[in-house]
Order: structure tokens, then C-alpha cells, then sequence
């Protein structure tokens, strides 16, 4: 799961998303889904029982709400207009943006994921919880993009040469779907483990 974790980072910042020439927009929102929704959940499975899941070893550290507020927090500041074109501007604003993705998925997820079985299912309350309400806030700021009847970030004449309002439509059905589908999953998946054990345990 680590190496597969591992793999979609260097797809969605090496090679070869960025080298497509898709639109702006939608290429950023590509890469911010591969990252949030793919890479950090594969991750933090890969690290769930070994010596460095934080769960384990700092559980007060791993708590899945506070997780999920500060996983809003970031997503919604970074897509301020002001700052997401910055970060399209400048390599290294791109690159605090993308760690700041990458981080506080992770605390999501590893929150959510992680520990042992019997620590999981313990906290599976508070884990599913999280990753809900995660999920209703990508899905509504991923709508907000998809409706919203004007360009809102200034940059996007100059980033490319596609239709700017059309390219935020699409990067915004893109963290509707692939967004509020993952966490909505995981939050399933989380529920299912939960109500198994209790059946087993009957």
C-alpha cells in the first residue's frame, strides 16, 4: 500500500499529469484528488500497525475531527483565489500547497485508518464522522466550482489557452465526485468493519 501510495504522488507531481497540457484548473484538481483522496488513504493503510503509524505510538496526536476540520481549513484557504494563484505562479507556494494537501490527509486518514483492529474499531465512531464531513465539504465546494456562473480565479486567462469558466467547471465536477465519492467510501468501509465485528462478537 505504501509503495502504491508512493507511486500516485510521482504520478500526479513528476510524471506525467503535469506534462499532459490539460487546462490549469482541471490539472490542479487532478493532482489535489490524486493526493487527498488516493495517495494519502493508501498510505495511511500502508502505515496502519507498523512502527511508524502514529495511532499506535501518539494516539492523542491522531484525532479523526479535529483532523477533518483542520483538512477543511487548508482546502478551503488554499482555494482562496488569491492564494491558488500564487501557488500557480510560484514553484515553491505550489509545493507548500501540495505538502499542506499531502499532510493533512494523511492526519485524516491515518486518524481514521489506522491503529490496530481493535483501536480502529474503537474510534471507528469518530473516523466515520470525520471522513462524512469531509466528504459534504469537498462535495460542496466542488459544486460551488461547478455552478458558480463566472471565473473566479484571475489567473486563469493566462494559465492556458482553454476556456477559463469551463476548466473551473470541470476541476469543480472533478472534487464533487472523485472527492466526496473516496471519503464517502472510506467512511462506509469504516461502518461496515464496525457492524461486522459487532455480529462477529454476538
Amino acid at each position: 500500500m505504501i509503495w502504491a501510495g508512493l507511486a500516485v504522488l510521482a504520478l500526479a507531481w513528476l510524471w506525467p499529469l503535469p506534462q499532459l497540457g490539460l487546462p490549469p484548473f482541471s490539472t490542479h484538481m487532478t493532482m489535489h484528488m490524486a493526493v487527498v483522496a488516493v495517495a494519502a488513504p493508501l498510505l495511511a493503510l500502508g502505515l496502519s500497525g507498523t512502527r511508524l503509524d502514529l495511532v499506535t505510538r501518539r494516539p492523542g496526536w491522531m484525532a479523526a475531527i479535529p483532523a477533518s476540520f483542520a483538512e477543511l481549513m487548508i482546502v478551503w484557504v488554499w482555494h482562496a483565489p488569491a492564494l491558488h494563484d500564487l501557488a500557480r505562479e510560484l514553484l515553491w507556494v505550489r509545493a507548500l500547497e501540495q505538502a499542506s494537501f499531502l499532510l493533512a490527509g494523511l492526519w485524516l486518514w491515518q486518524s481514521a485508518l489506522g491503529g490496530r483492529a481493535e483501536q480502529r474499531r474503537a474510534r471507528a465512531t469518530a473516523g466515520v464522522t470525520a471522513l462524512l464531513l469531509t466528504a459534504m465539504h469537498m462535495t460542496l465546494l466542488g459544486a460551488l466550482l461547478v455552478v458558480a456562473p463566472r471565473v473566479l480565479y484571475p489567473c486563469a486567462p493566462l494559465c492556458g489557452g482553454f476556456d477559463p469558466l469551463t476548466d473551473q467547471h470541470v476541476g469543480g465536477a472533478i472534487m464533487l465526485l472523485v472527492g466526496g465519492a473516496a471519503y464517502l467510501a472510506g467512511g462506509v468501509g469504516l461502518t461496515a468493519d464496525a457492524l461486522a465485528h459487532r455480529s462477529e462478537a454476538r
